[in-house]
């Protein structure tokens, strides 16, 4: 098991085409074609584009507030470690730097990222984690954040949850592949899943 930092970067931001309140974060491997679609909340989606188009709020959001406590405290981001992933749920650590050590905080991926912007942090994982959970995607493929109405016209891939365990796993290569055409991360990120659990 390869123990390999690799840098990542926010490529994408993107509303599931199959699920209404789903989102996904891409990441994109720096200097790399592997991306790492992960689920995140509709909360923590917004306060990823809203930093990431720079907009100002009136009043902070909760991320914007914990940037602001951490720099009243001197405690900067160094950067965000995504160091495991268990079943599906990937696992985030703050690097932080404060005047005196440095500070390993646990935290959810989605706050983590939301953090990453603000501060202008890098992203890192381990090659092991892009090996497992990473998709490989073209490198020709165009970069966008957030969603625009194309991407929510396109046709549904299911209207209806398909039964991923009755597919094999040949079947779940060629419906990934499709997902992916389709740029529903949501949905590639749990076939995803399914292909490794019967790894």
């Amino acid at each position: 098991m390869s123990s390999k930092k690799l840098e990542l970067e926010i490529v994408a931001l993107s509303h599931s085409v199959t699920q209404s309140h789903s989102y996904a974060v891409v990441l994109g491997e720096v200097n790399g074609v592997r991306k790492l679609p992960i689920v995140i909340g509709g909360f923590e989606a917004q306060a990823i584009a809203v930093a990431l188009e720079n907009m100002q709020p009136t009043r902070p959001l909760t991320h914007d507030l914990m940037k602001n406590l951490m720099s009243a405290n001197q405690i900067h981001l160094n950067e965000v470690l995504i160091h495991r992933i268990h079943e599906g749920i990937f696992y985030a650590k703050l690097i932080c730097q404060s005047p005196t050590e440095t500070i390993e905080i646990d935290s959810r991926t989605s706050d983590a990222l939301a953090l990453a912007v603000r501060f202008d942090a890098p992203i890192f994982t381990f090659e092991s984690i892009l090996d497992s959970a990473g998709l490989q995607m073209d490198e020709t493929a165009p970069k966008s954040i957030g969603t625009d109405e194309e991407k929510k016209s396109k046709p549904k891939i299911s209207s209806v949850k398909n039964d991923l365990a009755a597919l094999s796993i040949s079947e779940l290569q060629t419906l990934l592949e499709d997902v992916l055409d389709q740029e529903d991360y949501i949905r590639a990120a749990q076939i995803r899943d399914e292909i490794n659990a019967r790894k």
